[in-house]
């Protein structure tokens, strides 16, 4: 896996804050929409942490894409990946769900790797109390292969098969040989 080395990422973020601090004066609509954005992002997530129920996460699977490494690699990666989540959530009028969450387990290599993050899915019914969903969660991750443990941004796609209010999830980490393109599952229990 490829190795990313924090003074990289420091660039990219200066450069990002560098830009947007050049925006002309006359963006004043695009820099209102900015503020918009931000407030309705901060009002979703204080409700969420202030009328939302109570969840538990159970990773329980890594699944790294055959085609996408040999096998000798594959035998060495950790595809059981030993860990727990807690977070909060709250379901919107159109059923939509939005959740908070914070979840530590064993990365690939078998090493501790931290997350913390917002997930959002929307619902199709299938059958009585049955639906799937699609979605995204938005996070910061940690772990020593990347930045040694500084926190790094990441928006991945989710897919959901949900009973009443519990689930299966899995997101996928887009890649190329040798690195990335991984299945992540969890489950997802009210409490």
């Amino acid at each position: 896996m490829r190795t990313v080395e924090f003074p990289d990422a420091l660039r990219v973020l200066t450069g990002t804050l560098l830009a947007l601090a050049l925006v002309p004066a006359q963006a004043d609509g695009f820099a209102a929409s900015i503020g918009s954005a931000y407030d309705r992002a901060s009002a979703k997530l204080g409700q969420i942490w202030d009328k939302g129920g109570n969840e538990f996460y159970l990773p329980v699977n890594t699944f790294h894409l055959r085609s996408a490494y040999d096998a000798d690699k594959i035998r060495t990666f950790n595809e059981n990946p030993k860990g727990l989540g807690l977070g909060k959530s709250l379901y919107d009028p159109d059923g939509d769900y939005h959740g908070l969450y914070v979840m530590a387990f064993g990365d690939s290599h078998y090493k501790p790797e931290y997350m913390l993050g917002y997930a959002y899915k929307t619902f199709w019914p299938a059958r009585g109390d049955l639906k799937v969903g699609l979605g995204y969660t938005v996070f910061l991750t940690a772990r020593t292969d990347y930045a040694h443990y500084a926190p790094i941004p990441g928006i991945l796609p989710m897919v959901s098969v949900e009973y009443k209010k519990f689930s299966v999830d899995s997101t996928y980490v887009p890649g190329g040989h040798g690195y990335g393109n991984v299945f992540f599952t969890s489950l997802k229990f009210p409490f």
